[in-house]
């Protein structure tokens, strides 16, 4: 290919040794000129490759030039992107559009994880800064200067997840070992997680990306004659929190129990229907309600158990608690109210 059209055009490629036929893309530079009077100014190469062609380019320029239509970037634009991911590696490279605006880039901690970040570049890169997103649990900070390149951005996003490594597989032993109710199919951002305890019985731990082996957040859910005993053991035993173990270790310790495993137990022994709507997942969400009668201890979603409540003339509200009668067993239960319900 003549150096003159390569230079003029570097995104079409000749498809014969007598270079002929093309394929690729080609710019065009509008003026604020009627399309009907336009001409096309290029080099002779390309004026002989668009030869028959030129009304179709012309019509095309003529749509593109419609308000709401796309606009494409310089060559240069092109150019430069391509050499900063031959420079960065293609195998890093996991997606890039059409337009090639958008790209993921793949990349790997020391700890085996996998992760991505998304880059949407805009009209004016480099000058103008890309916008970037990542499934991460804590806000992604990328410096950029009309300098950087793709390469600068994968290494400060390796520095981001290096940093959160300990913190994913504090969370990787605990989805391996136990059985997670929720989040159901938890993300990189995810930072919590409710952990079976027994049959209507779990904690709910949120655990600080920061400081990953520290005590994290417990809230325990059940009936109240199952949790009492366990809430009062992760008081008195919270001074034994060692952060050289483990987190699950550590609450097995603080809880003085054993918590039920992929080895020992079936997922299904703890996912027991809402007593009012039955199933187990309404949307997102599981029962976390129970009724405190240990003859009864049936489970609720709470939105399912608010409604039910609600409709009952016998039940009341106190600020933003409903009291009522169980639908199973008429023992009182009490539910909090649904945010957004009035």
């Amino acid at each position: 290919m003549n150096c003159l059209l390569m230079r003029e055009s570097p995104l079409i490629i000749a498809l014969n040794k007598e270079k002929t036929v093309y394929d690729g893309f080609i710019t065009v530079m509008v003026r604020k000129v009627s399309h009907l009077s336009s001409q096309l100014h290029c080099c002779w190469q390309m004026k002989r490759l668009l030869h028959g062609y030129q009304h179709i380019v012309k019509q095309e320029v003529a749509l593109k030039s419609q308000p709401g239509c796309q606009s494409f970037s310089p060559p240069q634009y092109y150019s430069q992107l391509i050499t900063e991911i031959e420079i960065l590696g293609w195998d890093k490279l996991l997606f890039i559009d059409a337009e090639f605006r958008t790209l993921k880039l793949k990349a790997e901690d020391t700890a085996g994880h996998q992760h991505a970040i998304t880059v949407k570049l805009k009209s004016k890169y480099p000058t103008e800064a890309p916008e970037f997103s990542a499934d991460l649990p804590v806000p992604l900070v990328i410096t950029w200067t009309s300098q950087s390149t793709l390469a600068n951005v994968h290494s400060q996003f390796l520095l981001n997840v290096e940093a959160l490594s300990e913190f994913w597989s504090v969370l990787d032993e605990i989805d391996e070992q136990t059985w997670v109710l929720e989040p159901e199919k938890p993300t990189k951002a995810d930072s919590m997680r409710r952990i079976a305890i027994g049959n209507n019985v779990s904690i709910k731990v949120q655990i600080d990306p920061r400081h990953p082996k520290m005590l994290p957040e417990c809230c325990l859910l059940g009936a109240e004659h199952v949790v009492t005993p366990l809430r009062n053991k992760l008081n008195a035993n919270m001074h034994l929190w060692n952060p050289d173990c483990s987190v699950l270790q550590n609450m097995t310790d603080v809880l003085e129990i054993e918590f039920p495993s992929p080895t020992t137990h079936e997922k299904s022994s703890f996912s027991v229907e809402c007593g009012i709507c039955y199933s187990y997942r309404l949307e997102s969400a599981i029962p976390d309600q129970v009724c405190n009668d240990p003859r009864c201890g049936q489970p609720f979603h709470q939105a399912c158990l608010y409604e039910w409540l609600r409709g009952l003339p016998t039940s009341r509200q106190s600020f933003n608690i409903v009291f009522g009668e169980c639908p199973y067993c008429s023992k009182p239960i009490t539910v909090k109210m649904v945010t957004g319900n009035a």
